[in-house]
């Protein structure tokens, strides 16, 4: 394997022709627009396109959201994701904080995988692992992994048979630095659509 240098790329702000947001409400707590700042301002791995995304409207007083998506070199859909981060200056009692992500991915795997019972734990130590790695401080974690095979019969294109993970998530973040959360985030998506580390290329053999 060699090494060599990853491009990175920014996160977008959303577009200021399209509607507020209480991302953008100067009204918003300034915890929570620190926050926001924080995961538009983080830079990710040029596999990965982040882009902001209408977030839920009633779990939190305030939240955001954005989509990640892993392509190939083809601009392929290899995984895809949401983060969402809700706010309540209040707090609530399951969350231990006042801010939550909330994450939710989905990947296609080698169907060879399809047969590991202990698949849906090695998923969620892909979150765990992630986290921990990038140093981002978090408690109250849970969430549920899900894996699942399908069989394609008749005119279906695709391999016959194919093997998905989806993993939702929670956990309170320690304070309102969200980069660290946004890059172990794409750690997992970019694990699941069998990407080497960043900055890691893998030279094929002859």
């Amino acid at each position: 394997m060699t090494a060599t240098p990853t491009r990175l790329r920014k996160v977008t702000a959303v577009d200021s022709t399209e509607e507020p947001t209480p991302a953008r409400d100067a009204e918003a707590p300034a915890l929570f627009r620190d926050a926001v700042d924080a995961l538009n301002t983080t830079q990710v791995r040029r596999e990965v396109r982040v882009e902001p995304l209408r977030p839920p409207q009633r779990l939190a007083p305030w939240s955001y959201a954005v989509s990640a998506d892993v392509l190939d070199g083809e601009n392929n859909e290899l995984a895809t994701g949401r983060l969402v981060l809700l706010h309540d200056p209040d707090g609530q009692e399951a969350w231990d904080g006042t801010l939550r992500l909330v994450a939710y991915a989905s990947a296609e795997l080698d169907p060879q995988m399809g047969v590991d019972p202990l698949l849906p734990s090695v998923g969620w130590s892909w979150l765990t692992d992630a986290l921990e790695e990038r140093g981002a401080a978090h408690r109250a974690a849970g969430g549920t992994v899900t894996q699942t095979t399908s069989t394609r019969f008749g005119d279906m294109h695709g391999p016959r048979t194919s093997v998905g993970l989806e993993l939702r998530a929670s956990w309170t973040a320690g304070t309102a630095e969200l980069g660290a959360h946004l890059l172990a985030f794409v750690d997992l998506l970019c694990l699941a659509a069998g990407l080497p580390p960043e900055g890691v290329t893998i030279l094929s053999t002859p």
